[in-house]
C-alpha cells in the first residue's frame, strides 16, 4: 500500500524513483531497473521529457508507425500514427491504397471557430444586465487587447462576445459566449486568458463569476471527409451486396446507441493516433467528438453512408480543435518530425488529414464486420503480442505463424499449438 508524503514534488527524480520503489512495489531493485530503462540516455531531452509534467519518473513509450498511400485532394502523404492497439496502422495503410485507385479522400474545412464561456451568477433583472453588456462590450475587447495583438497580426481573435441567458435551466445562470479564431494554434491558453481578462472586465458587485473556461465542444470548428465511386469498383464476389451491407451497418450506428459508441470508438482510433503522433490533445477531440455525436439528442454514429445512382459513398463530418504551432507541437521532437512528415501543415490541413484517417479507420473496420468478422484480421495482428507474452523464440515463432496462416487466430489455439512445439522438440 502506497504511504502519504509531503514534499515529493521537490524530490530530485533518482529520490521520487527510490521513494517509489521502496514503498511501493514487493521488489525494489526489479522495479526501479524497470523503470530506468526507458530514461533516454540523450540528457538533453530526457531533461525536456521531464519539464513536460510534473513528478516524471521514467517515459511511457507507444509505438510510432506511418500508414502510407493516403491521398487527400489528390495529394499524396504518408501519416504518422501513435497508438498500441493491433491491426490499427496495417487497417489504414490498407484502406489507404485501397481508396488510392478510386479518387482518394476528399476533404473540406466547414468552419474553424472555437468557443469560450464566462460562466456567471446575476440576480437582477435581466434587462439592466443587458444594458450593463451593450455598454461594457467595447471594453470587454479592449480588455484582452495586449492578448490578441499577436494572433490578431495573424488573422485570428475574437470574433464575437454574446450574453446567454440560462436561467431557464439553472437559476440565476449567465454566461458570455466567446467565439474565436485561433489559425494554426490550438489556442487553449489564448482562450483562457482572454476569458479571464474579459471576466475581469465585466464582473461588478452583483455579478458574480464562476469561472472562465474554453469549451471542448467546437461544433463550429468542422471538417468533412469523404470517398466515393462507382459499385463495381468496391471489388469482390458481389461489390452491390457488399455496399448494401455497409450502409446498413452504418444505418445500425445512427439509431443504436450500444452499437454506435464502438463505431465511433473505431473512427477515433484512427483520429487519436494522428493526434498523439502531432502533439496534439487527444482528450480533448475525443470529448468534442462524442459530445457532437450526441448533437441530436441521442448518441449516433460520426459516419454516413449513402448508395444513390450506382455510387457508393461514405463520409464524416467531425469538429476537430487541431493545432500546428505550440504546445508540445513545438518542443516533442517526434511531434516536430510527424508535422514534418505531413510537410508541416497549416491547422486546417491538418484537421483534414486526421478525419480522413478516421474515415479509413471506421471503412476498415466495417469491411471487416460485415464480411470476415472483426477478429479474422485483428487476431492476426495480435498473434505477435501473444507470442511475446508466452516468450516464444524465434523458431517457435515462425512455426506458429506458418500455423495459423489460413486459419482464425485465437488466445487458446496459439496457447495450445505453442505447447504442442514445445512437447515435440
Amino acid at each position: 500500500m502506497s504511504k502519504l508524503i509531503s514534499g515529493f514534488s521537490k524530490f530530485s527524480k533518482e529520490e521520487k524513483v527510490s521513494w517509489l520503489v521502496e514503498n511501493n512495489f514487493q521488489n525494489p531493485l526489479e522495479s526501479s531497473k524497470i523503470i530506468k530503462q526507458y530514461w533516454n540516455k540523450n540528457e538533453k531531452l530526457q531533461s525536456l521529457h521531464d519539464d513536460f509534467i510534473e513528478n516524471t519518473i521514467t517515459n511511457f513509450y507507444l509505438p510510432f508507425g506511418v500508414a502510407p498511400n493516403f491521398i487527400i485532394n489528390g495529394k499524396t502523404h504518408t501519416i504518422p500514427m501513435v497508438i498500441e492497439e493491433s491491426s490499427v496502422v496495417a487497417a489504414a495503410s490498407l484502406v489507404g491504397k485501397f481508396w488510392s485507385t478510386k479518387g482518394g479522400f476528399k476533404t473540406t474545412v466547414i468552419d474553424t471557430q472555437k468557443i469560450g464561456q464566462v460562466h456567471f451568477m446575476y440576480q437582477g433583472d435581466f434587462s439592466d444586465l443587458e444594458n450593463y453588456f451593450k455598454a461594457k462590450e467595447y471594453e470587454l475587447y479592449k480588455s484582452t487587447a495586449s492578448i490578441t495583438k499577436n494572433m490578431e497580426k495573424r488573422g485570428g481573435g475574437i470574433l464575437d462576445i454574446q450574453l446567454i441567458d440560462k436561467t431557464k435551466q439553472l437559476d440565476n445562470y449567465y454566461q458570455l459566449h466567446v467565439t474565436f479564431e485561433t489559425k494554426d494554434s490550438m489556442g487553449a491558453n489564448f482562450i483562457n486568458s482572454c476569458l479571464e481578462a474579459i471576466a475581469k472586465a465585466f464582473g461588478n458587485e452583483k455579478i458574480e463569476v464562476v469561472m472562465s473556461i474554453l469549451s471542448n465542444y467546437v461544433p463550429e470548428c468542422l471538417v468533412r471527409a469523404e470517398v466515393s465511386c462507382e459499385i463495381e469498383k468496391l471489388g469482390g464476389e458481389n461489390p452491390k451486396q457488399f455496399a448494401e451491407k455497409f450502409k446498413q451497418a452504418v444505418d445500425i450506428a445512427q439509431i443504436e446507441p450500444y452499437r454506435a459508441v464502438t463505431h465511433n470508438k473505431g473512427i477515433m482510433n484512427g483520429i487519436d493516433a494522428v493526434v498523439l503522433a502531432t502533439g496534439n490533445d487527444f482528450r480533448a477531440i475525443e470529448a468534442g467528438a462524442h459530445a457532437y455525436a450526441s448533437k441530436s439528442g441521442t448518441y449516433r454514429s460520426l459516419s454516413h453512408c449513402s448508395i444513390d445512382d450506382g455510387i457508393f459513398r461514405f463520409w464524416i463530418e467531425i469538429p476537430l480543435a487541431l493545432g500546428t504551432v505550440g504546445g508540445l507541437t513545438a518542443l516533442h521532437p517526434i511531434a516536430k518530425l510527424s508535422l514534418a512528415l505531413l510537410e508541416n501543415p497549416s491547422a486546417k490541413e491538418l484537421m483534414q488529414i486526421v478525419a480522413a484517417a478516421g474515415l479509413a479507420q471506421n471503412f476498415a473496420a466495417l469491411r471487416a464486420l460485415t464480411t470476415k468478422g472483426i477478429q479474422h484480421g485483428h487476431m492476426k495482428m495480435h498473434l505477435q503480442n501473444i507470442l511475446n507474452q508466452l516468450n516464444t523464440n524465434e523458431d517457435e515463432k515462425k512455426q506458429v505463424v506458418a500455423y495459423f496462416e489460413n486459419k482464425t487466430v485465437s488466445h487458446s489455439d496459439v496457447v495450445a499449438k505453442v505447447e504442442e512445439i514445445r512437447n515435440a522438440n
